[in-house]
């Protein structure tokens, strides 16, 4: 294209600019100036889905909890119109993904089918990403259009802090590219597969994060299940577990002689170990008291709350983890009627793990049917926490806690959170099995009984 026709292109586009987006001072035909509007802004669009026929709830967020959620507002309150938003086509476990990277378990194990869900348990199913929410029209807004709610139910999980190691945002995309944590369900997990997978020899090192991070035993279980598979196939090498606790957080007689007994010459477990550098193109990790050299890794680090209720201006900033600012009894949001925010994203100390979710989410779901049906609040339940963790696969051994929890209360009657302090609680009624070499067979079996309970729990029938 010669010059005089780009000449003629260039001015004919604006041209066509200057018709379209005239300023407030054009003139008229008199050369006098007038006033012209502006173009108009996209109007919001409405999201495809019909009208609701009852009170509507969204609940946003398909994991543990936004699951037992919905189903528990629609066997309390049928009259309901329950809309599950979720961004992703399908539901894949993180509980249990530990064996999917060792092969003891199938993909199809943990994967699973939110429209079954929803038709099992008569709620709706919309696939789409919550954007941000109009508090006063009571809309929120989504990647697939508006949806009138009456009542919100946000439980979105959790997102990744690497600000405690860096701000560079090239070293923070390359961490999460190259060397994914493997806590938020989908593309991690294959990577981490993928890696163990065609490992051949050198460090594996996996952290360990400080503060109420997702699954706190996971970490160690994934170090032992790792470590099994390299000892099954004499390879020379190690996991290292660079832990920013000064010990392990839970389990630890069970973790701790399984380290010693079993994997003594393939996992050196590290406490203290705040990560100070990491240079991934020298691959070395640095703390206070050491540097390690690596071949391969998964570093994950603090979580906090989900990035969409720091959007909706909904987070606190307690402990810089960003969670929902929420009365810990009816888990509405402080301020906001009839807006909640549970699971993962919460503020209590509970664990962030998916049967704690599940119970928690029966209990969120009958405080928001007692409002529906304009009934008196059910008493406060404590979520329960049922974990089981293989430390071997060949034979396969586990180990597992259970426990609920008790708040420090001023009034053992009170409802209201002012009469509680819910930052101070302790667990109760925990059992324990660390006797992998006792118990660990019988254990394992629990594994994949508890998953079968809990995914038709959540699913229902095929």
């Amino acid at each position: 294209m010669d010059s005089s026709k780009r000449k003629f292109l260039a001015l004919s586009g604006l041209t066509i600019a200057s018709t379209l987006y005239a300023s407030e001072t054009d003139t008229d035909s008199k050369g006098k100036s007038k006033e012209t509007k502006k173009p108009k802004e996209t109007a919001s669009k409405k999201a495809l889905l019909p009208d609701a026929k009852g009170p509507r709830v969204v609940v946003v967020g398909g994991g543990w909890s936004g699951l037992s959620i919905a189903k528990t507002i629609k066997e309390f309150s049928p009259q309901a119109d329950v809309v599950l938003v979720e961004k992703r086509y399908e539901f894949i476990s993180c509980p249990v993904s530990n064996l999917w990277l060792v092969d003891k378990v199938k993909l199809e194990y943990i994967t699973h089918d939110y429209l079954q869900a929803a038709r099992n348990y008569d709620y709706r199913y919309f696939n789409a990403t919550a954007t941000g929410i109009d508090k006063d029209s009571r809309i929120l807004k989504t990647s697939e259009g508006d949806i009138a709610f009456d009542y919100l139910v946000l439980s979105p999980g959790i997102d990744y802090d690497y600000s405690r190691w860096t701000t560079d945002a090239t070293l923070i995309a390359r961490l999460k590219q190259e060397y994914p944590a493997g806590f938020i369900p989908g593309s991690e997990h294959m990577t981490l597969k993928n890696k163990v997978q065609n490992f051949k020899e050198g460090n594996f090192i996996l952290t360990v994060p400080g503060g109420n991070y997702r699954c706190l035993p996971a970490p160690y279980e994934r170090a032992c299940v790792i470590a099994d598979h390299f000892k099954q196939n004499k390879l020379k090498a190690k996991v290292i577990i660079l832990d920013e606790n000064n010990a392990i957080t839970i389990k630890k007689k069970g973790f701790s002689s399984a380290f010693e007994e079993l994997y003594a010459d393939y996992i050196e477990y590290v406490p203290n170990s705040a990560i100070k550098n990491i240079d991934l193109d020298k691959k070395i990790v640095s703390t206070e008291l050491d540097e390690f050299e690596f071949a391969d890794a998964a570093f994950y680090p603090r979580v906090r709350g989900a990035t969409i209720i720091e959007t909706m201006g909904f987070a606190k900033d307690a402990k810089d983890m960003m969670e929902g600012h929420i009365n810990p009894i009816t888990y509405e949001v402080i301020g906001e009627k009839d807006i909640f925010i549970a699971g993962d994203s919460r503020p209590m100390g509970f664990s962030k793990s998916g049967n704690t979710s599940n119970s928690e989410g029966k209990y969120v779901g009958r405080v928001i049917a007692s409002r529906i049906n304009k009934e008196e609040m059910p008493e406060w339940e404590a979520p329960i926490t049922l974990c089981f963790s293989a430390v071997s696969t060949k034979p396969m051994s586990a180990i597992y806690i259970y426990t609920r929890y008790a708040f420090d209360k001023k009034d053992k009657k009170a409802k209201d959170a002012k009469f509680i302090d819910w930052k101070k609680f302790s667990f109760s009624k925990t059992l324990s099995s660390e006797e992998w070499k006792k118990n660990g067979a019988t254990d394992a079996n629990s594994i994949i009984s508890w998953a079968d309970a809990l995914y038709f729990d959540m699913f229902g029938k095929s």
